[in-house]
């Protein structure tokens, strides 16, 4: 590497003085000695080190190594990094608008974007593509970096893939413009029973309240009188989203969340008369998965007794970020505040034992057995508070806990079937299914409904997945109840919904056997939320 002087590096090393700045304005003279010290450091480095450095690289680890000892949620992002972390959560990105599995090295399109760039050209659920203007893309190379690199680009321009089509002799070649494509922060929306309605949102993005509204209007013109609202594995967003989303739930002036910090005033954020379901049975399903706004969302529902949350213990971030734009683009997330749920509740779990530790909790939660027992977790009396209006007994200082438990089930999932996915046998093979079948399933099964109560996986087709896994190497198990499990044949028929449909079925269909889902329903359909006295009218 050979030293450099840029321009980039004096930006950089100048907006780390502000920072340095900003820190003498609050602790006074050690901090100039501070960013004194620093300036003189890298000079040193880079006059007297016994080989050319990159200054551009030291700055960089300069800024990522001083967040690093600060909490596991302030980061720096290079300009790339931050522009692949803004995408899912602005809610569009520009490319040719297919999902896809890498399957034995092979780039395999599970569906098209509707209409995006490639279902318009005739791209299929199952096509497999082979090349890339021009270039091989299978093989060991074939990662997902190496897909997005080929197949994202700017608006407009224009790529050729060549497309292996099963029952066709030869590659079909297909240019494809790209365009705009959205993200959705929604992964389904249906009716569970004729009164329950079900949302599961993945992300909190620019679009999901769009989103939301307008599958509550569609779930409420169906008859939905109370929702599900499953926030399992959602691990946040935007914090405005969170408070607007909560708002839909909350009675006017009720407060969802205030924040506090060192140099951040304080900020409450109140609810409004704005919302479309401040009345009906209210449950949220939650696990080790949901963080950040989604523990926001279920705190201040379960503080204001609105609703109850079914599920396990949320993961524990309570630290709010705001971003520092730098000259080069690149920018620094850094925490200024902790959130705090309306009963003063602080959610985050403690980092004081590192980076490291930190993110190994959940591992931790496993291994203590917390994950399949309520009876493993433990909270000091500091961490108790009461509800506003019931007076019921919740905890903070590590993540929301839920008003039900759920244990994980880590029996369910026969070896025979963990096979079928690693291998990505299951998923090949429901892809061919549903190809080869698709036109007399559509006309058999008019919609996901219908094929829902209707479509069974009969033993014949368990046989055709047996064979095509046996062409793939993976041997039958012996053992036949391993074989043949309502998993297995629950997996396999949300499987071929989704190659039909969209995601939004296989999880209308896979939640068949959820518990925590079930759970909701039963909670809903008996008199629990009479018993506890829990709002819905």
């Amino acid at each position: 590497m050979k030293r450099i002087a840029s321009s980039s590096i004096i930006k950089r090393i100048s907006v780390l003085f502000l920072l340095f700045s900003f820190a003498i304005a609050l602790h006074g003279q050690n901090s100039v000695d501070a960013s004194e010290k620093f300036r003189r450091a890298l000079r040193i480095v880079s006059f007297a080190y016994v080989d050319p450095v990159d200054e551009d690289d030291l700055v960089e680890d300069a800024i990522r190594g001083m967040l690093r000892e600060l909490d596991p949620h302030s980061v720096y992002l290079s300009a790339e990094e931050l522009r692949r972390a803004n995408e899912p959560l602005l809610g569009s990105f520009e490319g040719i608008g297919v999902q896809f599995n890498i399957i034995n090295d092979t780039i395999v399109v599970v569906s098209p974007v509707p209409g995006g760039p490639s279902e318009k050209v005739g791209i299929l659920p199952g096509d497999k593509i082979v090349t890339i203007d021009g270039e091989v893309a299978t093989g060991s190379r074939v990662t997902n970096e190496f897909v997005m690199e080929r197949l994202r680009g700017t608006k407009g321009t224009q790529v050729n893939v060549g497309i292996h089509r099963r029952g066709s002799s030869s590659i079909l070649e297909f240019n494809i413009t790209r365009d705009q494509i959205p993200i959705n922060s929604m992964d389904a929306a249906f009716m569970a029973t004729p009164e329950i309605g079900y949302i599961k949102l993945n992300r909190f993005s620019r679009t999901t309240m769009n989103e939301f509204r307008d599958a509550m209007n569609d779930l409420l013109a169906q008859g939905m009188m109370h929702l599900i609202l499953d926030l399992s594995y959602n691990s946040g967003g935007f914090l405005d989203v969170a408070i607007d989303l909560a708002d839909q739930f909350l009675e006017r002036d009720q407060l969802i969340v205030y924040t506090e910090g060192n140099a951040a005033p304080t900020q409450r954020f109140n609810s409004t008369r704005a919302g479309n379901f401040k009345s009906g049975k209210l449950v949220i399903m939650i696990n080790e998965g949901s963080a950040s706004a989604s523990e926001i969302v279920a705190g201040a529902v379960q503080d204001w007794d609105r609703g109850l949350l079914v599920g396990r213990r949320s993961f524990g971030k309570g630290l709010v970020q705001r971003p520092f734009d730098l000259p080069d683009g690149s920018a620094i997330r850094l925490t200024t505040a902790r959130y705090m749920t309306p009963t003063g509740r602080s959610i985050q779990k403690p980092y004081d034992e590192g980076t490291d530790q930190y993110y190994r909790d959940l591992t931790s939660r496993l291994e203590s057995g917390e994950l399949v027992s309520a009876d493993n977790i433990q909270f000091p009396d500091s961490l108790r508070f009461l509800t506003k209006i019931n007076k019921r007994e919740v905890f903070g200082g590590g993540g929301i806990t839920p008003d039900f438990f759920i244990p994980l089930d880590t029996t369910r999932v026969s070896e025979y079937y963990s096979r079928l996915l690693r291998s990505g046998a299951i998923n090949t093979f429901s892809i061919e299914y549903a190809n080869e079948n698709r036109a007399q399933l559509l006309n058999r099964y008019t919609n996901v409904e219908n094929y829902n109560q209707n479509f069974q996986v009969t033993s014949d087709l368990l046989e055709k997945l047996y064979a095509h896994a046996e062409g793939q190497g993976i041997e039958r198990m012996e053992n036949k109840e391993d074989m043949r499990d309502e998993f297995l044949d629950l997996q396999l028929k949300a499987l071929i919904a989704r190659n039909l449909w969209d995601f939004s079925a296989f999880i209308q269909i896979r939640m068949q056997q959820d518990e925590a889902f079930l759970r909701a329903i039963e909670i809903m359909q008996d008199n629990t939320f009479e018993e506890l006295n829990i709002k819905f009218r």
